[in-house]
């Protein structure tokens, strides 16, 4: 028999939306489901922004009555509009090991963006920003993916590749390692920066996490807006208030404060660093789930968390050259230390290809290229 897609609308579509995955990676001890709360969030019109400039829709599919594979598309009309021709886009795949699926699945999608007018389309990516739930992992398989990442079987690179996809662009996350010391001669650098008139640092506060949510949102919009390299992100929006300050609440019962640090020069917030502890880590305990019982164990979580996450970072274009970056990395990862000993490693995700200034950076700071996520691209057949 052939295969059909059945639109994802009822409570039963849901749940198989997510309990579909859980066949795919049944004998993978590394996958580790993401939450399904967050998940439902990205495909609430009430919740999510991007509804209001664009479409998503996630659909399952179904051979012999089995489903074998899920997956969502997606347009917007900004974000598409960068590229000439726009794309559109797809994302949240899982698939069986078939080429004949993977083909049908690849068909659709073409067929859904052909009838609301575009010629091609990318992915996988995410109905939101690219800093979570985006690309396809394409290296390093043998360990379990971090908070907000994607992990992927090796054979979804093949497939996607043999339906005519073509390499978009890649993004890398990088390694630093707690049980290695830091560069010393990058130390002694960052006393020196620190020992500058004008220039203290602080943890974020959590009485005023609002407060300090739109400082970080501040400093990040312009970060992004004015870039040292030409080829910035392409597809960087502005970050809302609504979008920062509901980030730092959902993650406030976890948050390692130290790991949260806000440079100022002069009085000025000037630099930023956003980490948090990998959240993952209780997700592959509840299985995705989080229930009302599971609230002590996230409460006590980021006293036993074992990894930590970059989730985003950046300097007011005017203080670059004072190595404040440097600042709140090393502070960041010497505090937080300090204060959660069973840490084991900081993966820092989604740096593009492209952005040689900041894997130079990173680099310096003794962290190395762990792993990769990659984003392809179709012409849609006329």
């Amino acid at each position: 028999m052939g295969i059909t897609f059945r639109k994802v609308e009822q409570k039963s579509d849901v749940k198989l939306f997510h309990r579909f995955p859980f066949q795919i990676y049944k004998d993978d001890p590394n996958w580790i489901p993401p939450f399904e709360f967050e998940i439902e969030k990205i495909f609430n019109p009430a919740q999510n922004p991007f509804f209001q400039k664009g479409e998503c829709e996630r659909y399952i599919a179904f051979q012999n009555e089995e489903p074998v594979a899920r997956f969502a598309v997606m347009n917007h009309s900004e974000k598409d509009s960068v590229y000439d021709p726009k794309m559109g886009g797809f994302g949240f795949l899982e698939m069986v090991n078939s080429h004949d699926v993977a083909n049908e699945v690849i068909r659709f999608i073409g067929d859904w963006h052909r009838q609301r007018g575009y010629s091609a389309f990318r992915g996988p990516i995410n109905f939101g920003e690219n800093d979570n739930f985006w690309g396809l992992l394409v290296n390093n398989f043998e360990e379990p993916p971090i908070y907000g990442m994607f992990y992927h079987k090796p054979y979804y690179k093949e497939l996607l590749e043999q339906t005519g996809g073509s390499k978009l662009d890649d993004h890398w996350s990088y390694i630093l390692r707690f049980d290695q010391p830091l560069p010393e001669r990058l130390v002694k650098i960052t006393d020196r920066i620190e020992s500058r008139a004008g220039v203290t640092l602080r943890p974020v506060d959590l009485r005023n996490i609002e407060e300090d949510a739109e400082i970080i949102r501040n400093i990040y919009n312009r970060a992004w807006q004015e870039q040292d390299i030409d080829e910035r992100e392409e597809e960087f929006t502005e970050l809302t208030r609504e979008t920062v300050q509901s980030m730092l609440k959902q993650l406030k019962p976890v948050m390692i404060p130290e790991s949260v640090l806000i440079a100022f020069v002069k009085g000025e917030p000037a630099s930023f660093i956003v980490c948090v502890p990998d959240l993952n880590e209780v997700s592959a305990e509840t299985g995705g789930k989080l229930r009302w019982w599971h609230l002590p164990k996230l409460l006590r979580f980021r006293k036993r968390a074992k990894h930590l996450r970059t989730i985003v970072f950046g300097t007011l274009p005017k203080y670059r050259k004072m190595g404040l970056e440097a600042l709140v990395f090393v502070r960041g990862v010497q505090m937080t230390k300090a204060s959660t000993p069973s840490l084991e490693y900081l993966e820092g995700a989604w740096v593009s290809e492209k952005n040689w200034l900041m894997q130079r950076s990173l680099e310096a700071l003794g962290c190395r290229h762990h792993k990769t996520h990659r984003t392809y691209s179709w012409k849609i057949p006329e």
